[in-house]
């Protein structure tokens, strides 16, 4: 089982503003400029993305997706503490 993985995310405060960023990245937006400019996440300057961290270092329903969903496909929306995300998950190893 894979125990680490690199990923990028975007985090909204609803879900509905999750849902019509899913949709504009279904209709060929880039990731990381919907990130730069929607997601309040710090990361959002670096257009989402995460970096490589290990299993337990994220919360769970972010880490269920992260480490059990297909790579390279956005999932979500996921609901945290923290707010709304969409993840994809680029490597796990």
């Amino acid at each position: 089982m894979a125990k680490r993985a690199c990923a990028r995310h975007i985090l909204v405060k609803t879900r509905d503003q999750a849902e019509k960023l899913k949709k504009q990245l279904k209709l060929g937006s880039d990731f990381a400029k919907l990130a730069k400019k929607h997601s309040f996440c710090p990361t959002a300057k670096r257009g989402g993305d995460l970096g490589e961290f290990g299993r337990g270092q994220m919360v769970k329903p972010f880490e269920d997706v992260v480490f059990k969903k297909p790579l390279h496909v956005v999932h979500g929306p996921v609901k945290t503490r923290f707010g709304w995300h969409l993840i994809e998950t680029i490597y796990r190893k």
